[in-house]
């Protein structure tokens, strides 16, 4: 959005116009608006060609509401927007936010936790110690320990590798990899690491179907029975028949609006408001697919069950609506998928502070994810793969320091392995009967024994 309102701010032509016999220096009519910005979002690969002019008229009234444009008096807020040709101008200072920048030396790196550091609140630097009343048997026990003569003990922290550790490293390496892919120094900008829920990426992983769909634990948070139902009719079409449902004339289009109803009325988009940047961020890799692909895969992890199975459900019954050339139409005046997305755009995505300026993002968003939702719905196998191994390693490495003569002798180092398996002297090659034999001789025939 920085993007868009920066170049119409700077490239919009600017001229002198009257009105009611009185001059206006550097503004713009709204037609002359819509034509500029029109022609702006098209051409922009953060929106594209399909871009309408109602659209466009919608978003300068989203501009003149938050202060991108005044009328030529100066007034915003209130006012409505209309092609015609009321004069408009840009206020004197820019209403955008600044990006917020860290020096290069303060870059935050995601920390690994490591299976022998110290539990949270352990440290020892606050343990309160009493005062110790120094005698001649005490300042020897000291001084011998100083000069060497007693070894010191040293308290060595051995911890299990606990289930809090390992979503801990499943939290941490997942953040990174989103981090490296969008090229952030930090994920402060889009993201708040803290609300971000380690059990929801381990479940999104692990308790999946066949079909790679997310399974609930807590059945009361699925779909209920009649959407899923309606979902599934229009999913099959033609086949719908079979679950003996009635049929008339316009019966799909209520099915459609039934399941329409119920997503339009959730109390958060399934992409939630927490995640709301973070996506958006990932709009800007559009034109790099295959990286776009990784970064919403990452993100998709980051979603409640509930919220990942109810999207992987939705991106599934609009990518094979769209593909059913059988279909119906489902609404007079639009096409099949152009009312997909409109319809279903708002309850995948929306922003909880900025509600009126996220319609074409959304609808950019939802484009892709149902032209990709089969590789964005997937478990990043790399991401997976990496983690994996980095527990078995820390469970490894626990497991040798805390009992190292067994490691040993489970996992021998080349030395103790040539003292365990000496090498076996090899074996001459056999000498083979055959070789002993003399060579063929022809048949001969022998006296007989017999007399």
């Amino acid at each position: 959005w920085n993007e868009t309102v920066e170049l119409f701010r700077a490239k919009m032509p600017l001229r002198k116009h009257r009105c009611r016999f009185k001059s206006y220096e550097h503004c713009f009519t709204a037609a002359e608006a819509v034509d500029w910005l029109h022609e702006l979002l098209r051409c922009s690969q953060n929106f594209g060609p399909e871009v309408t002019r109602k659209q466009t008229v919608q978003l300068l009234k989203k501009f003149l509401k938050n202060h991108v444009i005044e009328d030529i008096k100066g007034k915003w807020g209130q006012e409505d927007f209309e092609d015609n040709r009321h004069l408009y101008r840009f206020p004197p200072s820019s209403p955008l936010k600044p990006y917020p920048k860290k020096p290069p030396y303060q870059k935050d790196v995601i920390k690994f936790p490591e299976w022998n550091d110290p539990a949270p609140g352990t440290s020892q630097e606050n343990i309160p110690v009493r005062p110790v009343v120094m005698n001649s048997e005490m300042w020897y026990k000291r001084h011998s320990i100083a000069i060497g003569e007693v070894p010191a003990c040293r308290l060595v922290h051995r911890r299990q590798l606990t289930e809090a550790n390992v979503e801990e490293i499943w939290k941490s390496m997942t953040l990174s990899y989103l981090q490296k892919i969008l090229g952030l120094d930090s994920l402060e900008e889009i993201l708040d690491i803290k609300l971000v829920n380690s059990k929801f990426i381990i479940h999104n992983v692990y308790s999946v179907s066949k079909q790679g769909v997310v399974i609930l634990d807590d059945k009361s948070k699925e779909l209920p029975h009649w959407v899923l139902s309606a979902m599934k009719c229009l999913a099959n079409w033609p086949n719908c028949s079979d679950l003996k449902q009635p049929m008339y004339l316009g019966f799909e289009k209520d099915v459609f609006k039934t399941i329409a109803d119920y997503y339009g009325h959730l109390k958060e988009p399934l992409l939630t408001f927490h995640l709301f940047d973070a996506f958006v961020s990932v709009l800007g890799l559009l034109q790099k697919e295959k990286v776009a692909v990784e970064a919403f895969q990452i993100c998709c992890l980051l979603l409640p069950p509930e919220n990942r199975r109810k999207l992987q459900l939705l991106m599934r019954m609009m990518a094979r609506i769209c593909l059913n050339k059988e279909m119906p139409p489902l609404c007079d005046g639009f096409g099949t998928r152009t009312l997909m997305v409109q319809t279903f755009s708002r309850c995948i995505l929306c922003s909880k502070d900025e509600v009126d300026l996220d319609e074409l993002l959304a609808a950019r968003l939802v484009t892709f994810l149902m032209d990709n939702y089969q590789e964005i719905l997937k478990v990043p196998l790399d991401l997976q793969t990496s983690i994996e191994e980095r527990v078995a390693h820390l469970r490894r490495v626990q497991f040798q320091k805390s009992y190292p003569e067994v490691y040993q002798e489970r996992f021998p180092t080349p030395e103790s392995e040539a003292l365990l398996f000496p090498e076996k002297p090899k074996p001459k090659p056999q000498l083979l009967m055959w070789a002993l034999k003399k060579p063929f001789q022809p048949f001969q025939r022998t006296r007989s024994f017999r007399m």
